[in-house]
């Protein structure tokens, strides 16, 4: 096993990306290239902090395959932060808020709430496409537009996505589209709009979900980017009242803009965060809807786990 850190140059930018969008490793790894140290080099400095991590440890860590726990490893983590000069907290920040799903617990994103009544319907429809409990990508930027329609239903919603491979061999996104009350999720349609064709389409009428594969056309390397953008035409239910996105861990930047039928403007809007699907909305901050362009926006610089939307008054 290779225990040099990597020769690629690593500019300030992607140094600058891979601390703030993650995960842990990627910006490990990046941090050690950016100031040229062999991993040898990075062991001795840490002896200086009285701190003792072997190097097939920090090879390890730098590469996913294991993260920092015991005490003594987190002390290292902040002595790296020193020695690699980073900003402090930077590195044990990603660890903190980066943390690996639980045994079987499906991390995919969930648009319009995370649907907590019927957890099992989404789970069967994402075996179905075989989606692993870590689907490999980490994202670093999300643009979401909302379009609400001239009858103030949902008319559909389009998606960008930056993201990171943290394995080998990524191909695909499994987008997870939730409509109101009353919609028709066979009715739906994905489109593919950018870097990225549909494949499989899953839903469930009476939990309102859709699943749908969005193929790449080519496998991504471990901490390699991809863009793509994906849109989902919806107005199959009735009056809408607010749009949400769930994140089940931290992620990268999230933007969510809502723009409104000429029509049909809100009276009023607000953005809200929630910290489950189950949890009283909190964090309520009210939005001004501007009149020539007819639409609201909010943008988390970094998103957390737990739930944020946009609501608004008829």
């Amino acid at each position: 096993m290779p225990h040099a850190s990597p020769h690629a140059d690593v500019s300030p930018a992607d140094l600058d990306s891979a601390l703030h969008g993650g995960p842990f490793h990627v910006a490990l790894r990046a941090a050690i290239a950016a100031r040229g140290l062999p991993l040898q080099r990075v062991q001795h400095h840490l002896t200086r902090y009285g701190v003792r991590v072997g190097v097939t440890s920090l090879s390890y860590w730098q590469q996913g395959a294991r993260r920092p726990q015991r005490p003594e490893s987190l002390r290292a983590v902040r002595a790296l932060e020193e020695i690699l000069h980073l900003p402090d907290e930077s590195l044990i920040r990603l660890l903190a808020e980066d943390e690996e799903p639980s045994a079987g617990r499906r991390h995919v994103p969930r648009s319009h709430g995370s649907p907590v009544e019927a957890p099992g319907v989404l789970d069967r429809l994402l075996g179905e496409l075989g989606v692993p409990p870590d689907g490999g990508l980490h994202t670093l930027g999300h643009h979401e537009r909302v379009r609400i329609g001239p009858h103030r239903e949902l008319a559909g919603r389009e998606s960008q996505h930056i993201v990171r491979a943290h394995r080998d061999g990524v191909d695909r996104f499994v987008a997870v589209h939730r409509g109101d009350p009353g919609c028709v999720p066979e009715r739906m349609t994905v489109r593919a709009l950018e870097n990225c064709r549909t494949g499989r389409v899953r839903w469930h009428g009476d939990a309102g979900i859709l699943v749908a594969e969005l193929l790449f056309d080519t496998r991504l390397p471990a901490g390699d980017t991809f863009l793509f953008r994906y849109g989902v035409e919806d107005g199959t239910a009735g009056v809408c009242r607010a749009y949400t996105r769930g994140f089940g861990a931290a992620g990268g930047q999230y933007a969510l803009q809502v723009r409104f039928d000429a029509a049909t403007l809100p009276l009023r809007c607000h953005r809200f965060t929630q910290h489950s699907a189950a949890a009283p909305r909190t964090g309520r901050h009210e939005l001004r809807v501007s009149e020539r362009h007819r639409s609201v926006h909010l943008v988390e610089p970094r998103v957390r786990s737990g739930t944020v939307g946009i609501g608004w008054d008829w």
